[in-house]
């Protein structure tokens, strides 16, 4: 809304994602442009993107899945090439830095036009309930989207543009504050969790361990490159790996069971070409336990009866 988009403008985003990223796309009477994603790091495919474009393309949706940052320097580069706003879909990477050739290190969701996030009770950084907010370092942006969450109100009962009601509740912004100083321990205590996964899982031949980009060679807390919202493999006897770890009461999850074109309101509706990484990797990801409390004897637990199911 606050790039004033036009109903029929082009978006483009990654089909592996939660259908929340498209469907605010949606919502405005936009086209979202699904397409394929990397297979190592399951974030969009930069060689793909440059290809959707088209003359209607107005804006690219980058998501940095799992924790782990998209590759901006790309993206950015070829937003700047071709007009494009970028809005970076940061519900799971708050805290996470992305670093450029040059040295440059910044955060993700500081980086495009507009930065989001969740703050979902589950995320890195969550309140009690629903919350969310929006980044920019563009002033004038930052103006019109104040109004826009306020009844399009710059000025009390003066309603200039059309508005929603998108205020972060008090109590939820109050809980906010006092966790926010603790976000990097939370991720980096993620960070280690995700390297002892990693170390007893590697000789695992049934598994495929995340992979980091970004220049980034081994999990070692420093960098920040990933921060490990979710810990996810891609596994070929997934079902065997569920039904065992259920089976001793260990909880795990598949994001994402469905890529977003093989759900029935965007197929319906948008025609897309078949995706092949997105349903390899659909097939085959689960995601393992990771939360800042996780301990180091839960994780040795897990990963010896993953290497147990053949």
């Amino acid at each position: 809304m606050a790039l004033e988009l036009q109903p029929g403008d082009e978006v483009i985003t990654t089909d592996f994602t939660f259908a929340a990223t498209v469907e605010v796309i949606a919502l405005l009477n936009l086209k979202p442009i699904l397409i394929d994603v990397d297979l190592e790091t399951f974030n969009i495919d930069c060689d793909k993107l440059v290809k959707a474009i088209g003359p209607k393309t107005k804006a690219i949706v980058p998501v940095h899945l799992f924790g782990q940052p998209a590759d901006m320097e790309k993206i950015m580069q070829i937003s700047k090439e071709n007009n494009l706003y970028v809005i970076e879909d940061n519900a799971q990477a708050i805290g996470a830095k992305y670093q450029f050739k040059s040295g440059l290190k910044k955060k993700v969701g500081t980086i495009g036009d507009i930065g989001t996030t969740s703050f979902f009770p589950s995320k890195n950084l969550g309140c009690f309930g629903d919350g969310g907010a929006l980044f920019t370092n563009n002033d004038e942006l930052a103006i019109k989207i104040r109004g826009i969450v306020n009844h399009g109100m710059y000025k009390r009962y003066h309603h200039d543009v059309v508005g929603v009601n998108s205020r972060l509740d008090s109590v939820q912004a109050a809980i906010l504050n006092a966790k926010l100083p603790y976000l990097n321990l939370y991720n980096k205590s993620r960070q280690e969790s995700a390297r002892k996964y990693s170390e007893a899982l590697k000789n695992c031949n049934q598994i495929i361990t995340p992979i980091l980009s970004n220049g980034c060679t081994e999990i070692c807390g420093s960098c920040d490159c990933h921060v490990f919202h979710q810990y996810t493999i891609l596994a070929n006897n997934r079902s065997k790996i569920i039904e065992a770890l259920n089976s001793k009461g260990i909880q795990t999850s598949i994001f994402y069971k469905y890529p977003v074109h093989k759900q029935k309101v965007f197929y319906s509706k948008y025609k897309t070409k078949v995706l092949k990484n997105c349903e390899y990797v659909q097939k085959r990801c689960l995601s393992l336990p990771i939360y800042p409390e996780l301990n180091e004897k839960d994780i040795y637990k897990i990963c010896s009866i993953i290497k147990k199911v053949k």
